[in-house]
């Protein structure tokens, strides 16, 4: 009569056949699953659905076992807050707050995951280091105008600027950008170089110290001069500790030195001693000192001609040798144009004798002489006096 069954009801009243069935079973016959369980797959036996109450909307779940969720809720028993959401409580989960950075975030702390477009933070509301945030375009992070190898590369936007300021300029490097050269230090290929003034500079009298762009000492000090203040100026000569420039002078030596002089026309040297002179003394105390001969002179006024003098006058002693021989070669084309000239005209000569006129040529001993109108009998003509006349093309000659 009751029929009930074996694994869902307990008991069965033999009076109504009614049965009395256990939690999770419902039905006359305790076959079905009460609200709140599904059958368990491949046996008769209900399992409690187990939906959470905050995230499902119901207790009641499928037969499969999953609940049906609340908007930002996701997994089987409605537990579990979904990707963008975060913070799963008592009321529901909560979307991620990325400032449209990031659509995930970890679901329990509400940190947000893979910030994107250079930003960071736990809501990526930070710029990532190295960029700053522009208002062009509106709260996005561009790059810092910032090189690392003259900063630290980190900018800020102070208020009311649009520019972006670098935070901090490595030794040497100054400007809003990092990007000019501080005082003391000067450009070499990009890169700011301190300035080498060997110390003769005072930075108070010239505060760039030297040229930005070439590192040429400004303001010498101390009598010295150079590019990099390392030389003494002129009259003056480095101590024997090759620090200061001191004005030379004049100092006796504790060894004798021998000098020997001859004059042009003597044969005999004459020699005497006398103090070391200190290195610093001039040419012209020298000659004051010790009077030198007229070959002394020429020989250091040739000492005295610099190196650009040597090549003009190499190069005026090179252009006259090449005229003279441009003149000497053309002398002798002329020469020889004047003798050809003069062996190629043709001449003959007359002998005068008792009974006839003979005549003589020397025209077959030149070679190239042109004979042609000499000694024609058209040309001859013996004129009513007895004279000979011989006609040529250009001259009449009488005989």
């Amino acid at each position: 009569l009751c029929n009930c069954s074996s694994v869902g009801s307990v008991e069965c009243n033999r009076t109504t056949g009614q049965c009395r069935c256990l939690a999770g079973y419902t039905g006359p016959h305790c076959h079905s699953c009460a609200r709140g369980f599904f059958p368990e797959q491949g046996s008769q036996r209900c399992q409690p659905c187990g939906c959470s109450p905050t995230g499902a909307t119901s207790d009641q779940c499928d037969n499969s076992g999953k609940c049906q969720c609340k908007v930002g809720v996701t997994d089987l028993k409605c537990d579990r807050c979904s990707e963008g959401y975060y913070r799963f409580n008592e009321t529901t989960c909560e979307p991620c707050q990325c400032n449209n950075h990031s659509q995930n975030c970890d679901n329990s702390t509400g940190t947000c995951l893979d910030c994107h477009e250079n930003t960071e933070g736990k809501h990526c509301e930070l710029c990532k280091e190295g960029f700053y945030r522009s208002t062009h375009p509106a709260h996005g992070c561009q790059h810092c105008p910032c090189s690392i190898v003259a900063s630290t590369g980190t900018c800020h936007i102070q208020p009311g600027e649009s520019v972006p300021r670098c935070d901090r300029c490595r030794p040497g490097y100054t400007g809003l950008n990092c990007n000019q050269c501080d005082k003391g230090y000067y450009n070499s290929d990009s890169i700011c170089v301190r300035c080498k003034c060997n110390g003769n500079v005072d930075p108070a009298l010239s505060p760039s110290v030297c040229q930005p762009d070439s590192g040429e000492c400004i303001g010498c000090l101390y009598h010295t001069t150079g590019f990099h203040c390392e030389l003494c100026e002129e009259g003056y000569s480095r101590d024997p500790v090759g620090t200061n420039c001191t004005r030379k002078e004049a100092t006796l030596g504790p060894e004798p030195t021998e000098f020997t002089t001859s004059a042009p026309n003597d044969t005999k040297a004459t020699s005497f001693s006398t103090a070391v002179l200190n290195s610093t003394l001039s040419p012209t105390t020298l000659q004051t000192i010790f009077p030198v001969s007229s070959s002394d002179n020429s020989t250091s006024a040739l000492a005295d001609v610099s190196w650009t003098q040597f090549n003009i006058i190499i190069l005026t002693v090179i252009i006259i040798v090449v005229v003279l021989l441009m003149g000497f070669v053309g002398a002798v084309y002329m020469y020889r144009e004047y003798q050809n000239r003069k062996l190629n005209a043709p001449f003959w000569t007359i002998e005068l004798k008792e009974d006839n006129i003979s005549f003589s040529s020397y025209h077959d001993s030149i070679p190239n002489a042109d004979v042609s109108g000499l000694l024609e009998d058209d040309g001859n003509e013996v004129a009513p006096n007895g004279q000979l006349t011989l006609t040529t093309p250009m001259h009449n000659y009488k005989a």
